[in-house]
């Protein structure tokens, strides 16, 4: 068991919208939390309600000295670092997706080489192969492997990059010993979030009052959306239980529409368009996906807490708070497709 109170904790991408929850979990267990983030989608302002309590270090990951420099004197690194987006962005700058390839590895070596105790990463359910996500089949931990032929098929650039930094974080602790641990995150939503994923992008567009409101694909399609602080209970949890970079699913295990959260979202805001336009032409990415979290509730003792009913409003709640409604207006292609 760690006692956070005695640990200097690393959050890689920890001024994003799920790594600055992370951190003011940390903040709370006692931790003393550096962040290193190059603020290119993260947010200086998702960290003000703990900025007094932490350490904060600019700089691209990718640069060996930046990396080798924020990884000193730490004891647990958490990885959330990449260069992702929703299912627009991930479509369209599968290069970008890709440097996260060389971002892991450069983080791995220079934990190694700070005699880093352990390390968690912020894996992804699009490390599952995709042809087994066409019908409601729950992704099982196992149904990826390294040993047989054939057993990736990740979920475009994004997807792979995922997986080879989970195979990458495995070849660290086999050689170094590392202790080292991987949650893979099943589409997280929340407050922070910004508008290129798919819970936030609706409410944009609802926010808006666009009308034609414009739904991807015919709405059909599943995904389990699981609130931000049941993520980031999952990666401590994580960090105190595994050691052997087993990997782990994060997600709740129902399956729910985008159709399903869209009249949700109509009804919390009293809204409804005059008619809604299914843009069949858009990336929707897989059909259903929901995690099995068997693993998880064994090896972690973890389970979501928050219904999807809670986490929506939670999270309309803030985006009301804390949006223009003129400017999401008047920006709203540019938020729908830009980190």
């Amino acid at each position: 068991m760690i006692d956070w109170g005695d640990e200097r904790v690393l959050v890689t991408g920890g001024a994003s919208f799920i790594g600055s929850h992370l951190v003011e979990d940390l903040v709370g267990e006692g931790a003393a939390v550096r962040v290193a983030d190059d603020f290119s989608s993260g947010e200086k302002e998702n960290l003000r309600a703990v900025r007094n309590q932490i350490e904060v270090a600019e700089g691209d990951l990718k640069n060996t000295e930046f990396a080798l420099e924020v990884t000193s004197g730490i004891d647990t690194v958490f990885h959330l670092a990449a260069d992702h987006g929703g299912r627009g962005y991930i479509s369209n700058y599968p290069a970008n997706c890709a440097t996260n390839m060389s971002l892991d590895n450069i983080v791995y070596e220079s934990a190694a080489k700070n005699d880093v105790k352990r390390i968690t990463f912020a894996s992804s359910a699009c490390t599952y192969p995709t042809d087994i996500q066409q019908d409601r089949q729950r992704l099982q931990e196992d149904m990826v492997s390294f040993d047989e032929r054939g057993g990736a098929y990740a979920d475009e650039v994004y997807g792979w990059a995922k997986l080879m930094g989970e195979r990458s974080l495995q070849a660290y602790h086999e050689q170094y010993d590392i202790d080292a641990s991987i949650v893979r995150i099943f589409t997280a939503y929340g407050p922070r979030e910004n508008e290129t994923h798919a819970i936030i992008a609706l409410m944009a567009k609802a926010y808006a009052k666009q009308d034609p409101f414009q739904i991807w694909g015919d709405g059909e399609q599943t995904r389990n959306f699981t609130y931000v602080r049941d993520i980031t209970r999952a990666l401590r949890l994580a960090a105190e239980n595994i050691t052997d970079a087993t990997p782990v699913n994060a997600g709740i295990r129902r399956y729910v529409s985008i159709n399903e959260v869209v009249d949700s979202i109509f009804e919390h805001l009293d809204w409804e368009p005059s008619e809604v336009e299914y843009m069949t032409d858009k990336p929707v990415g897989v059909r259903h996906r929901a995690a099995d979290t068997t693993r998880a509730e064994n090896r972690l003792n973890w389970e979501p807490e928050y219904t999807l009913e809670e986490g929506l409003e939670n999270t309309l709640d803030w985006y009301l708070n804390n949006r223009d409604r003129d400017y999401v207006k008047s920006n709203l292609e540019t938020l729908l497709h830009e980190r």
